[in-house]
C-alpha cells in the first residue's frame, strides 16, 4: 500500500490515531472530525481502519482485522463501512476535491 495515499487511520484495540502529515494543511476541524469518526468506528468494528485515497482522489475505507480476532465479523464490518460512507458522504466528496486540487495529476 502506498503510504502517501493513506489519509488517516485508527486502531480500536490500541486506541491510536494516525494522521498522515502530508495532508496537514486540512483544517483542524476536519482532522478532528475524522479522528472522532474513525475512533468510534474502529472501537465498534475492531481491528484497524484506514481512509485511503485512490489516484483519482476517491476515498475508500479499508479494514484490517486484528490477527486472531475471532469476534471480527466481515459482514457486520461491511455494513458498518457502508453506514460510515453514507454518514460522511459530503465530507468524503470534499476530501476528494481537496486531494484533486492539491495532489491530482494536474496540481
Amino acid at each position: 500500500m502506498n503510504e502517501e495515499l493513506i489519509l488517516c487511520g485508527a486502531g480500536g484495540k490500541q486506541q491510536k490515531f494516525y494522521f498522515n502529515p502530508r495532508y496537514a494543511m486540512l483544517p483542524e476541524t476536519v482532522q478532528q472530525e475524522l479522528k472522532a469518526a474513525l475512533a468510534v468506528f474502529a472501537e465498534q468494528v475492531g481491528g484497524t481502519v484506514l481512509l485511503v485515497f485512490s489516484q483519482a482522489g476517491d476515498l475508500s475505507v479499508q479494514l484490517i482485522p486484528d490477527e486472531g480476532d475471532i469476534y471480527f465479523d466481515d459482514i457486520e464490518a461491511g455494513l458498518a463501512v457502508s453506514r460510515l460512507q453514507k454518514e460522511k458522504e459530503v465530507l468524503f466528496l470534499q476530501l476528494k476535491a481537496f486531494y484533486l486540487a492539491f495532489f491530482g495529476e494536474k496540481a
